[in-house]
Protein backbone atom coordinates (compact mmCIF):
# COMPACT_ATOMS: atom_id res chain seq x y z
CA UNK A 1 0.00 0.00 0.00
CA UNK A 2 1.17 3.71 -0.66
CA UNK A 3 1.33 5.93 1.82
CA UNK A 4 -0.32 9.38 1.19
CA UNK A 5 2.04 12.19 0.29
CA UNK A 6 2.99 14.12 3.27
CA UNK A 7 2.65 17.91 3.95
CA UNK A 8 5.34 19.89 4.07
CA UNK A 9 5.11 23.42 6.78
CA UNK A 10 7.66 25.82 5.30
CA UNK A 11 8.90 27.89 8.03
CA UNK A 12 11.55 30.08 9.22
CA UNK A 13 11.45 28.89 13.39
CA UNK A 14 9.92 31.35 16.42
CA UNK A 15 6.75 31.35 13.28
CA UNK A 16 3.96 29.12 15.42
CA UNK A 17 5.45 25.87 13.27
CA UNK A 18 5.03 23.89 16.59
CA UNK A 19 1.70 24.66 17.48
CA UNK A 20 0.12 24.71 13.83
CA UNK A 21 1.93 21.66 13.10
CA UNK A 22 0.18 19.81 16.25
CA UNK A 23 -2.84 21.50 15.74
CA UNK A 24 -3.13 20.04 11.64
CA UNK A 25 -1.82 17.04 13.63
CA UNK A 26 -4.91 15.98 15.40
CA UNK A 27 -6.83 16.09 12.74
CA UNK A 28 -7.98 12.18 12.30
CA UNK A 29 -6.56 12.06 9.05
CA UNK A 30 -3.24 13.86 10.01
CA UNK A 31 -0.20 13.01 12.25
CA UNK A 32 2.52 15.81 13.30
CA UNK A 33 5.65 14.79 13.87
CA UNK A 34 8.59 16.85 15.86
CA UNK A 35 11.12 18.22 14.02
CA UNK A 36 13.30 15.08 12.64
CA UNK A 37 15.38 16.58 10.04
CA UNK A 38 15.43 14.31 7.86
CA UNK A 39 15.08 15.90 4.93
CA UNK A 40 18.06 18.17 5.48
CA UNK A 41 20.18 14.60 5.11
CA UNK A 42 20.37 12.40 1.82
CA UNK A 43 21.12 9.31 3.77
CA UNK A 44 20.68 8.20 7.57
CA UNK A 45 24.41 7.93 7.96
CA UNK A 46 24.17 11.44 6.61
CA UNK A 47 22.18 12.88 9.39
CA UNK A 48 23.79 10.96 12.12
CA UNK A 49 26.93 12.66 11.11
CA UNK A 50 25.01 16.07 11.74
CA UNK A 51 22.98 15.17 14.73
CA UNK A 52 23.17 11.99 15.81
CA UNK A 53 24.93 13.29 18.76
CA UNK A 54 23.09 16.58 19.41
CA UNK A 55 19.70 17.93 20.43
CA UNK A 56 19.00 18.08 16.80
CA UNK A 57 18.44 13.88 17.26
CA UNK A 58 15.66 14.03 19.51
CA UNK A 59 12.98 15.00 17.61
CA UNK A 60 13.77 11.90 14.77
CA UNK A 61 14.21 9.74 18.06
CA UNK A 62 11.03 10.93 19.36
CA UNK A 63 9.16 10.07 15.97
CA UNK A 64 10.47 7.00 15.79
CA UNK A 65 10.28 5.79 19.60
CA UNK A 66 6.49 6.96 19.67
CA UNK A 67 4.86 5.44 16.25
CA UNK A 68 7.59 2.11 16.09
CA UNK A 69 7.43 1.26 19.71
CA UNK A 70 4.35 3.26 21.07
CA UNK A 71 5.52 5.26 23.60
CA UNK A 72 8.73 7.86 24.99
CA UNK A 73 9.98 6.31 27.88
CA UNK A 74 13.83 6.41 28.15
CA UNK A 75 14.22 2.98 27.34
CA UNK A 76 11.86 3.22 24.23
CA UNK A 77 14.11 6.37 23.07
CA UNK A 78 17.45 3.65 23.36
CA UNK A 79 15.54 1.23 21.33
CA UNK A 80 14.22 4.04 18.45
CA UNK A 81 18.08 4.47 18.81
CA UNK A 82 18.84 1.31 17.70
CA UNK A 83 16.14 1.39 15.28
CA UNK A 84 18.19 4.39 13.35
CA UNK A 85 21.44 2.87 13.63
CA UNK A 86 20.40 -0.41 12.14
CA UNK A 87 19.43 1.87 8.54
CA UNK A 88 22.40 3.99 8.46
CA UNK A 89 22.94 2.63 4.79
CA UNK A 90 19.02 3.69 4.04
CA UNK A 91 17.86 7.02 2.48
CA UNK A 92 16.43 9.14 4.84
CA UNK A 93 13.31 9.49 2.52
CA UNK A 94 12.83 5.31 2.59
CA UNK A 95 12.81 6.19 6.73
CA UNK A 96 10.17 8.63 6.25
CA UNK A 97 8.20 6.26 3.94
CA UNK A 98 8.13 3.40 6.82
CA UNK A 99 6.97 5.89 9.49
CA UNK A 100 4.34 6.89 6.65
CA UNK A 101 3.40 3.62 6.46
CA UNK A 102 3.10 2.96 9.96
CA UNK A 103 0.54 5.92 10.56
CA UNK A 104 -1.51 5.16 7.62
CA UNK A 105 -3.51 6.11 6.29
CA UNK A 106 -3.34 8.95 8.48
CA UNK A 107 -0.93 11.89 6.72
CA UNK A 108 2.22 13.08 7.82
CA UNK A 109 3.29 16.46 8.87
CA UNK A 110 6.99 16.98 8.51
CA UNK A 111 7.89 20.50 9.38
CA UNK A 112 12.30 21.29 9.91
CA UNK A 113 12.75 24.86 10.06
CA UNK A 114 16.23 24.43 9.39
CA UNK A 115 15.43 23.68 5.81
CA UNK A 116 14.47 26.89 5.00
CA UNK A 117 18.23 27.75 5.41
CA UNK A 118 19.41 26.63 2.25
CA UNK A 119 18.00 26.74 -1.39
CA UNK A 120 19.68 23.48 -2.30
CA UNK A 121 17.66 21.84 1.14
CA UNK A 122 14.76 23.24 -0.28
CA UNK A 123 14.85 21.53 -3.51
CA UNK A 124 15.39 18.23 -2.07
CA UNK A 125 11.43 18.38 -1.40
CA UNK A 126 10.71 18.92 -4.87
CA UNK A 127 12.90 15.77 -6.04
CA UNK A 128 11.55 13.16 -3.20
CA UNK A 129 8.44 14.39 -2.76
CA UNK A 130 7.42 15.49 -6.35
CA UNK A 131 3.36 15.73 -5.66
CA UNK A 132 3.31 16.60 -1.48
CA UNK A 133 1.95 19.92 -0.36
CA UNK A 134 3.24 22.25 1.01
CA UNK A 135 1.93 25.22 3.69
CA UNK A 136 4.05 28.61 3.80
CA UNK A 137 3.52 29.29 7.31
CA UNK A 138 4.54 33.07 7.89
CA UNK A 139 4.90 35.44 11.01
CA UNK A 140 5.27 39.25 10.73
CA UNK A 141 8.83 40.33 11.03
CA UNK A 142 8.25 42.66 13.94
CA UNK A 143 6.68 39.39 15.95
CA UNK A 144 9.61 37.35 14.14
CA UNK A 145 12.34 39.47 15.58
CA UNK A 146 10.89 39.78 18.74
CA UNK A 147 10.47 36.68 19.30
CA UNK A 148 14.17 35.13 18.30
CA UNK A 149 15.49 38.38 20.08
CA UNK A 150 13.47 37.12 23.58
CA UNK A 151 14.09 33.36 22.97
CA UNK A 152 18.22 34.53 22.48
CA UNK A 153 18.36 36.42 25.71
CA UNK A 154 16.74 33.13 27.74
CA UNK A 155 19.64 31.13 26.34
CA UNK A 156 22.39 33.45 26.32
CA UNK A 157 23.52 32.39 30.20
CA UNK A 158 24.25 29.25 27.97
CA UNK A 159 26.36 31.14 25.71
CA UNK A 160 29.05 32.27 27.76
CA UNK A 161 31.70 30.91 26.19
CA UNK A 162 32.71 32.71 23.61
CA UNK A 163 33.23 29.96 21.06
CA UNK A 164 29.92 28.77 22.03
CA UNK A 165 28.46 31.87 21.41
CA UNK A 166 30.17 31.84 17.79
CA UNK A 167 28.77 28.57 16.94
CA UNK A 168 24.85 29.89 17.73
CA UNK A 169 25.25 32.57 15.61
CA UNK A 170 26.81 31.19 12.72
CA UNK A 171 25.94 27.71 12.62
CA UNK A 172 22.92 26.96 10.27
CA UNK A 173 21.63 24.58 12.34
CA UNK A 174 20.81 27.06 15.00
CA UNK A 175 17.91 29.91 15.13
CA UNK A 176 19.98 32.39 15.70
CA UNK A 177 21.95 31.76 12.63
CA UNK A 178 22.99 34.88 10.49
CA UNK A 179 21.08 37.43 13.13
CA UNK A 180 23.71 39.88 13.51
CA UNK A 181 24.02 43.45 11.52
CA UNK A 182 27.50 43.26 11.01
CA UNK A 183 26.74 46.24 8.88
CA UNK A 184 26.02 48.60 11.98
CA UNK A 185 28.62 50.15 14.07
CA UNK A 186 29.58 48.48 16.72
CA UNK A 187 27.54 45.28 15.35
CA UNK A 188 24.30 44.62 16.72
CA UNK A 189 21.64 41.67 16.88
CA UNK A 190 18.61 42.39 14.20
CA UNK A 191 16.68 39.27 13.20
CA UNK A 192 14.93 40.72 10.19
CA UNK A 193 17.70 40.00 7.53
CA UNK A 194 17.23 36.69 8.47
CA UNK A 195 13.62 36.91 8.37
CA UNK A 196 13.89 38.42 4.52
CA UNK A 197 16.18 35.50 3.59
CA UNK A 198 14.75 32.48 4.45
CA UNK A 199 11.11 33.82 3.42
CA UNK A 200 13.16 34.74 0.08
CA UNK A 201 14.54 31.04 -0.09
CA UNK A 202 10.95 29.65 0.40
CA UNK A 203 8.75 31.77 -2.38
CA UNK A 204 11.73 30.99 -4.95
CA UNK A 205 11.28 27.38 -4.61
CA UNK A 206 7.59 27.99 -4.23
CA UNK A 207 7.61 29.55 -7.83
CA UNK A 208 8.23 25.60 -8.82
CA UNK A 209 5.45 24.14 -7.44
CA UNK A 210 1.98 24.03 -8.81
CA UNK A 211 -0.58 26.64 -7.11
CA UNK A 212 -2.72 23.96 -6.00
CA UNK A 213 0.01 22.39 -3.84
CA UNK A 214 0.59 24.87 -1.88
CA UNK A 215 -0.99 27.50 0.37
CA UNK A 216 0.29 30.82 2.26
CA UNK A 217 -0.56 31.21 6.11
CA UNK A 218 -0.04 34.21 8.48
CA UNK A 219 0.82 32.26 12.20
CA UNK A 220 -1.18 34.87 13.19
CA UNK A 221 -4.42 33.73 11.67
CA UNK A 222 -4.42 30.72 12.80
CA UNK A 223 -4.23 31.44 16.70
CA UNK A 224 -6.97 34.59 15.84
CA UNK A 225 -9.57 32.67 14.40
CA UNK A 226 -8.28 29.07 14.67
CA UNK A 227 -11.65 27.21 13.98
CA UNK A 228 -11.87 29.14 10.77
CA UNK A 229 -8.56 28.76 9.47
CA UNK A 230 -8.02 24.84 10.49
CA UNK A 231 -11.31 24.29 8.20
CA UNK A 232 -9.68 26.11 5.05
CA UNK A 233 -6.79 23.97 5.54
CA UNK A 234 -8.49 20.90 5.77
CA UNK A 235 -10.55 21.79 2.94
CA UNK A 236 -8.22 22.35 0.93
CA UNK A 237 -6.28 19.46 1.96
CA UNK A 238 -9.49 17.47 0.46
CA UNK A 239 -9.80 16.23 4.04
CA UNK A 240 -12.91 16.16 6.71
CA UNK A 241 -13.66 19.49 7.47
CA UNK A 242 -16.73 19.02 10.26
CA UNK A 243 -17.09 20.02 13.80
CA UNK A 244 -15.24 16.99 15.17
CA UNK A 245 -12.63 17.14 12.91
CA UNK A 246 -12.23 20.87 13.16
CA UNK A 247 -12.64 20.75 17.20
CA UNK A 248 -9.69 17.94 17.10
CA UNK A 249 -7.04 20.44 15.58
CA UNK A 250 -7.98 23.02 18.42
CA UNK A 251 -6.21 20.67 20.98
CA UNK A 252 -2.44 21.00 20.30
CA UNK A 253 -1.50 19.66 23.87
CA UNK A 254 -3.28 16.34 22.86
CA UNK A 255 -0.11 15.32 20.69
CA UNK A 256 2.01 12.77 21.69
CA UNK A 257 5.09 15.62 21.19
CA UNK A 258 3.68 18.49 22.75
CA UNK A 259 5.80 18.20 25.45
CA UNK A 260 9.18 17.91 26.54
CA UNK A 261 10.75 14.51 26.01
CA UNK A 262 12.77 11.76 28.28
CA UNK A 263 15.86 13.00 29.72
CA UNK A 264 17.77 11.16 26.93
CA UNK A 265 15.69 13.20 24.51
CA UNK A 266 14.09 16.20 25.72
CA UNK A 267 13.71 18.06 22.31
CA UNK A 268 12.64 18.24 19.20
CA UNK A 269 10.45 21.57 18.96
CA UNK A 270 10.26 24.38 20.48
CA UNK A 271 10.58 24.38 24.48
CA UNK A 272 7.84 27.36 24.56
CA UNK A 273 5.64 25.25 23.09
CA UNK A 274 6.80 22.55 25.07
CA UNK A 275 6.25 24.39 28.05
CA UNK A 276 2.76 25.64 27.04
CA UNK A 277 1.25 23.83 24.60
CA UNK A 278 -2.79 24.92 25.12
CA UNK A 279 -4.24 26.78 22.47
CA UNK A 280 -5.05 30.60 23.47
CA UNK A 281 -6.57 32.05 20.59
CA UNK A 282 -5.51 35.95 20.87
CA UNK A 283 -6.49 38.84 19.21
CA UNK A 284 -5.17 40.73 16.29
CA UNK A 285 -2.34 43.38 17.56
CA UNK A 286 -0.86 45.91 15.36
CA UNK A 287 2.25 45.68 14.00
CA UNK A 288 3.77 47.96 11.69
CA UNK A 289 6.21 47.64 9.29
CA UNK A 290 7.54 51.42 9.55
CA UNK A 291 9.60 53.79 11.83
CA UNK A 292 12.42 52.88 14.46
CA UNK A 293 13.18 49.29 16.10
CA UNK A 294 13.19 49.06 19.40
CA UNK A 295 15.36 46.27 19.50
CA UNK A 296 18.36 48.39 17.76
CA UNK A 297 18.75 51.60 19.43
CA UNK A 298 20.16 53.82 16.19
CA UNK A 299 17.34 54.49 15.40
CA UNK A 300 17.08 52.33 11.70
CA UNK A 301 14.03 50.78 10.52
CA UNK A 302 13.29 47.72 8.51
CA UNK A 303 15.08 47.58 5.63
CA UNK A 304 13.71 48.39 1.99
CA UNK A 305 13.49 44.86 0.90
CA UNK A 306 11.92 43.40 4.28
CA UNK A 307 8.98 46.37 3.80
CA UNK A 308 9.02 44.96 0.55
CA UNK A 309 8.67 41.41 1.09
CA UNK A 310 6.32 41.85 4.30
CA UNK A 311 4.29 43.53 1.72
CA UNK A 312 3.79 41.19 -0.46
CA UNK A 313 3.31 38.40 2.05
CA UNK A 314 0.45 40.70 3.13
CA UNK A 315 1.87 42.12 6.23
CA UNK A 316 1.74 46.31 6.89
Amino acid sequence: MDAPEPLIILSPGRSYSSVVTAMLGQHPQMYGLPETHLFLCRTIREWWLHFGSNVHSHGLLRAVAQIVTGRQTGLNIELARTWIWSRLNCQTNDVFAELSQQVYPRILIDKSPYAVHRIEQLKRFSKILPTSRFIHLTRHPSGYCRSVLNLFRELRPFFANPSALATVLNSWQSVFNGIVDRNAQPPLLDPQFEWYRQHSAILRFLAGIPSERQMRLHGEDVLSNPYYQLRRIAQWMGLRSDEPAVRQMTHPERSPFACFGPANAFGGGDPNFFRQPLLRPTKPYAQSLEGALSWRGDGIGFSPDVKRLARHLDYR
